[in-house]
């Protein structure tokens, strides 16, 4: 079962963004377990180069690779799909005609109008047909819009009549930066924001998601219909690894 398929029987995805440049480190959270990863164009030091090898490395271990693209600009998002991008989450998309350009910009016509070469990566070099690449990627393509504004929630009803996302995604730092506590990503303020979020998107039959930092915390908001889990971030990870291992040895010697 694909990667959208699963989110579309409402089942919960679990992955991480990825600011890492090694394709090591995909491969690893794949063996781990993980469903999918996000390669962060926007915050991580990647050319598109780059991150054409970390796709390479997801598919090695069947781990479906979203691109974090630097903006809403087409031609961001037109080159994480050639490169073979499983999708595009696209950061900042918190009203109606963003969200149109990026729907455009990420699938073929009759759904968009994604530019189009069957020779690239995504088309596997012209080995496809070029008819059953555009079928194919209509329909397997995930696109992810970031809301990370009060002002983008409030206007999530008109974001989601555009048609065409996939996964709203609640990005709870920027949030709290829109709503002036930047940083408390658990305020009452925050918390109530994402789940009217939550509510509005799971009614319209889209995917909500967000960012968390704890097991429990992924739980919580799981119960709370969160579909699409991006847990921590894999420099994160390794650091809180180290430290405990760090604390546990010298605690003893």
């Amino acid at each position: 079962m694909s990667f959208l398929e699963r989110l579309r029987r409402s089942e919960i995805v679990l992955g991480t963004f990825v600011y890492l440049n090694s394709g090591d480190v995909v491969e690893a959270l794949g063996e781990a377990g993980m469903d999918f990863v996000i390669i962060d164009m926007e915050h991580g030091p990647f050319s598109f180069s780059d991150a054409e090898e970390m796709v390479r490395a997801a598919e090695a271990v069947g781990i479906t690779p979203i691109i974090r693209t630097p903006s809403s600009e087409e031609t961001y998002i037109l080159r994480a799909l050639e490169i073979g991008a499983g999708g595009v989450q696209v950061p900042h998309v918190d009203d109606a005609e963003t969200a149109r350009r990026v729907v455009e910009a990420s699938h073929y016509y009759p759904e968009g109008l994604r530019g189009f070469s069957p020779y690239t990566r995504a088309g596997r070099y012209g080995a496809r047909d070029a008819q059953t690449h555009v079928e194919v990627s209509n329909r397997e393509v995930a696109v992810v819009i970031h809301v990370e504004s009060a002002s983008g929630v409030r206007r999530l009803p008109e974001i989601l009549e555009v048609g065409g996302v996939d996964v709203v995604f609640l990005g709870p730092y920027d949030l709290s930066q829109s709503l002036g506590v930047p940083g408390k990503v658990f305020s009452p303020e925050v918390r109530s924001l994402i789940e009217e979020a939550v509510s509005e998107a799971s009614a319209r039959g889209v995917a909500a998601g967000t960012f968390v930092e704890k097991p429990q915390e992924a739980v919580e908001w799981a119960r709370k219909g969160i579909r699409y889990l991006a847990f921590s971030v894999d420099v994160a990870i390794f650091y809180r690894a180290a430290k405990e291992i760090t604390g546990a040895v010298k605690g003893m010697l």
